[in-house]
């Protein structure tokens, strides 16, 4: 296999975080290559669902029919085992209630029923309803077509093993040969091999548990609870779909912790398989059950609390993204959904560095706007678990949390923060809007904005009357597609590639719009550039 080209952009691993980057580069012109170690795709599980700014990034690009079909199919497959109350849905299967994807704190599920849906946080982003139950396997298959459609080359079975940056660019030795790169990018996982070959340290906090992942076949599976069960062993959850089981055992994670020797750099921690037999043997410990296994579906996936996160994002040309940057207890897939975040945040930045037009610390910001969201990711996770323990403290924190989570403001903050419809980023401006991912904006043809921008670049609605802010950003024509519509509020709103919106307003002042042009647009070029492809 010839890998011994030069490329703009080399993405180490071929998970959603690595394809959906790669997919964002190519959008802006990159030439970009994904490195993967597997062979073959893993077929281990893992998240089950995404959130609301992952869903919206898929609408973004095209591919909200894609992943509302892959929820329709899920749905169908969960048969009786959902909970749900028997009418049918249009698509076949039993109905989804797409308007009430809620989640779960510590394993105590969310009412949908106490949830206020007409919260307005939650009122804005309505459109992905039925998008979110896409299981990450899926999800990945759906963004494998996306990037071989881009024309985007994954190379699988390559390994990473050696790396030097040389200030211009970035030589990456692998097992297929050298590779000569302008930008490494590590989508390569916790145990990332381009984190390590980059000094790059990963502080966090150590384990306390192991927990497991598994579709399995159950002689017995009248044994089991549906739902949430603890212990003082641990806890375990059976469903939603038959045969899902998780176990979480505290104190056994001395497995999964790192080698008290440190590794040479750039090797790998080998990770141990998962038996059925390991398997049965957690379940019943946890369960106090004698339930017997019969059989593994597909790769059995084994997890821990170890919550770190990475001192940089980048160290020269080399960039950390999803695992690589942060690890975290799985709860709820926010690790998935927040390496979509970064991704789709560094992606267009890269880009624009790629592509000669990134205004001055474009880079900088991606460390700057992602981190802390990064950190409170981790602090979410942790939060789970010192409710999640089966001590006696635990479970009397968990009592009062419960009763937290029982009212409607509780149900409904949870929601909120679990589906990342409050996701905000620190920038300039007073408008309610700037920072946040664009809402669903419906313009006056029956269309949404974000239907005008699948081929990526930036957005710019424009309600005033005479398209005064089209003609301010005409200079921009190559990077920014303005899009006129009737009358309403907001009057004017720039969104970034990304989906966040960069400038706001409710009247026809188009103070700040400029500047925010500047900013994140670079100088105006208007006469060397192509139109964004819609």
């Amino acid at each position: 296999m010839n890998v011994k080209q030069d490329m703009d952009v080399t993405v180490v691993g071929a998970g959603p975080v690595g394809l959906v980057l790669a997919a964002e580069l190519a959008l802006s012109g990159a030439r970009v290559q994904v490195l993967e170690r597997l062979a073959e795709p893993d077929e281990g599980m893992k998240a089950g669902a995404i959130n609301v700014p992952t869903a919206e990034a898929l609408d973004r690009r095209g591919l909200l029919h894609a992943a509302e079909q892959v929820q329709r199919e899920i749905l169908e497959r969960l048969g009786s085992f959902t909970r749900a109350d028997g009418a049918q849905h249009p698509g076949g299967g039993r109905r989804a209630r797409e308007a009430r994807f809620t989640g779960h704190f510590a394993g105590m599920v969310l009412d949908a029923d106490l949830v206020d849906w007409s919260d307005p946080d939650l009122a804005a982003h309505t459109a992905v309803d039925g998008a979110r139950m896409v299981p990450q396997r899926e999800l990945e298959a759906l963004l494998a077509d996306h990037v071989a459609r881009l024309g985007v080359p994954v190379r699988r079975g390559v390994e990473v093993t050696a790396l030097e940056d040389t200030g211009e660019s970035v030589l990456v030795g692998t097992t297929a040969g050298t590779v000569r790169t302008g930008w490494l990018v590590g989508c390569d996982g916790g145990r990332s091999t381009v984190r390590r070959l980059a000094g790059i340290d990963f502080p966090g906090t150590d384990p306390e548990l192991t927990g497991h992942l598994a579709v399995v076949d159950i002689a017995d599976p009248e044994q089991l609870a549906d739902g949430w069960v603890w212990s003082a062993q641990g806890a375990y959850r059976y469903g939603p779909q038959p045969g899902r089981v998780v176990t979480v055992e505290f104190d056994s994670a001395a497995a999964d912790r790192p080698h008290a020797r440190p590794l040479p750099r750039g090797a790998r921690t080998p990770a141990q398989p998962v038996t059925l037999e390991g398997l049965q043997t957690s379940l019943r410990r946890v369960s106090g059950t004698d339930v017997t296994l019969t059989a593994l579906r597909g790769t059995a996936t084994r997890w821990s609390d170890n919550a770190r996160q990475a001192a940089a994002y980048r160290a020269g040309r080399v960039l950390l993204a999803g695992d690589a940057a942060h690890v975290h207890a799985p709860f709820g897939g926010q690790g998935l959904n927040l390496g979509f975040g970064d991704a789709m945040n560094l992606g267009w930045k890269l880009g624009a560095v790629v592509a000669g037009w990134a205004p001055d610390g474009l880079l900088d910001t991606y460390d700057a706007e992602r981190r802390p969201l990064g950190a409170w990711v981790l602090d979410w996770a942790r939060a789970q678990i010192g409710v999640l323990r089966g001590d006696p403290k635990s479970a009397a924190l968990r009592t009062v949390v419960a009763d937290l989570l029982n009212t409607p403001a509780g149900t409904t903050h949870a929601v909120k923060k679990i589906s990342g419809v409050t996701q905000r980023i620190d920038l300039p401006g007073g408008h309610p809007l700037v920072g946040r991912y664009v809402p669903d904006l419906w313009l006056a043809d029956g269309s949404r904005l974000v239907d005008h921008g699948h081929g990526g670049g930036f957005l710019l609605l424009d309600r005033t009357a005479d398209g005064a802010f089209a003609r301010l950003a005409a200079d921009w024509a190559g990077r920014v597609r303005s899009v006129s519509d009737e009358h309403a509020t907001p009057t004017g709103v720039l969104v970034r590639p990304d989906g966040v919106v960069a400038w706001a307003c409710d009247n026809a002042d188009p103070t700040g719009l400029e500047a925010a042009l500047h900013r994140w647009a670079g100088e105006p070029s208007p006469s060397s550039e192509h139109r964004p492809p819609s």
